[in-house]
C-alpha cells in the first residue's frame, strides 16, 4: 500500500523549518543496490552481515556465527586494533557513490537557507563518508563530529570536531563548547565514528569490547556538545534504514535519552516491519512505521521538499 502522500508533504514542511533530524542507518547505503546484488569495494557499501562475513572468512574465524561484534572483537584479539582498523579502512576509505538519499539532504542545505531556518543535524551511525560528500558535491559547508573510540586515544569517549577548514578539535568541554553555528551551516554527527581523512583519525565502534566502553565507561549523551543537544531533544526524528530489533540503536536512543520518550512525532522508513517492531518503536514514543524501500521514500520527499520550497514564509 503506498504511502499517503500527504505525510510526504508533512515531513517535508517540518524539515524546511528546521524540525526534522534524519537518523541515518546502514539500510540507507542499501537502498540504491539492485536486489540481490552482493557488495563490491569501491562500487557497493557492505551490510553489517556482509562485513561480518568478509572478516570471518578473511581471518579465519573459527566459530559458525557471523556476529559482527564478535567476529571483529576476534580479528582485535588475535591480531590487534591496527590490523582490523588497517582493514576496515580498506573497504570504508575506497571511493563509493552517495544514494539518492544523501544528495536530497545536501540538496535540502539551500532550502533551509532560503527559509531562514536552522540547519540539518544529520546523525548517523555508519562508518562511511557519503554523506560528507554529498555535501562537498553540493558545495556546501559542513561541520563533522565523530566519537573517538580507539582505547589508547587520550581523547577516547569524546567527540572530535572537524571545522570547513580541516582542522579538528577533540570536545572536552561539550557543555561550553560552541564551534558550530546551526544557523550558518549543516552538522554531520558520527555516533559510531568515522573513516576519516587520515588513517590516524579512523575511529570504529565495532568490537564487543567498543560497545562495552560505550555502555559503561561513557555516557555519550553528556559528551554531545550542548549546542546539539537541544535540536536533538525538540525535532521530530526521520529513522531511515533502521530496525529497533538492531540493538544498538535502542542503546543509542537509550543513551541519548535515558527513559525519555521522544516529545515529537517521528517516523522509521523500514520495509517488513513485525508487531515486535512495531512495538519497540511505541516504546520509544510516537513513531509511525513508513513502509517504503529508503530509495523510493527519497524520491518522493524530494517532490514534496521541491513543492513545498518558496511557500513557507522565512522563520
Amino acid at each position: 500500500m503506498a504511502t499517503d502522500p500527504s505525510h510526504f508533504a508533512l515531513v517535508a514542511r517540518q524539515l524546511l523549518r528546521g524540525k526534522v533530524t534524519p537518523f541515518l542507518g546502514a539500510g540507507v547505503n542499501l537502498s540504491g543496490r539492485a536486489q540481490g546484488g552482493a557488495w563490491e569495494r569501491g562500487r557497493n557499501l557492505p551490510s553489517g552481515g556482509e562485513l561480518a562475513a568478509y572478516l570471518a572468512e578473511s581471518y579465519a574465524y573459527p566459530e559458525s556465527d557471523r556476529d559482527l561484534l564478535r567476529v571483529s572483537q576476534y580479528v582485535d584479539v588475535e591480531l590487534g586494533e591496527g590490523v582490523l582498523y588497517e582493514e576496515l579502512r580498506g573497504l570504508f576509505a575506497a571511493r563509493y557513490e552517495p544514494t539518492v538519499l544523501h544528495a536530497i539532504l545536501a540538496a535540502a542545505v539551500p532550502m533551509l537557507r532560503a527559509a531562514g531556518a536552522p540547519q540539518q543535524v544529520l546523525v548517523t551511525t555508519n562508518y562511511d563518508d557519503l554523506m560528507e560528500q554529498a555535501l562537498d558535491a553540493a558545495g556546501e559547508a559542513f561541520d563533522l563530529l565523530w566519537y573517538e573510540a580507539k582505547r589508547l586515544d587520550p581523547n577516547c569517549g569524546r567527540f572530535i570536531h572537524r571545522a570547513p577548514d580541516g582542522t579538528t578539535t577533540a570536545i572536552e568541554r561539550p557543555n561550553e563548547w560552541a564551534g558550530i553555528d546551526l544557523t550558518a551551516r549543516p552538522a554531520v554527527l558520527k555516533l559510531h565514528g568515522a573513516v576519516a581523512a587520515q588513517p590516524e583519525g579512523d575511529s570504529f565502534v565495532i568490537t564487543e569490547d567498543n560497545y562495552i566502553d560505550y555502555l559503561a565507561l561513557t555516557d555519550v549523551a553528556t559528551q554531545i556538545p550542548k549546542v546539539m543537544q537541544d535540536p536533538l531533544r525538540n525535532s521530530h526524528f526521520l529513522f531511515l534504514g533502521y530496525s529497533l530489533r538492531d540493538w544498538n540503536l535502542r542503546v543509542i536512543l537509550s543513551r541519548i535519552w535515558g527513559q525519555q520518550k521522544l516529545t515529537l512525532n517521528s517516523w522509521s522508513v523500514q520495509l517488513g516491519a513485525t508487531p515486535l517492531d512495531e512495538k519497540l518503536w511505541a516504546s520509544r514514543g510516537h513513531v509511525d512505521i513508513v513502509a517504503e524501500d529508503v530509495a523510493d521514500y527519497a524520491t518522493a520527499l524530494k517532490a514534496a521538499l521541491d513543492a513545498c520550497a518558496g511557500a513557507l514564509p522565512a522563520a
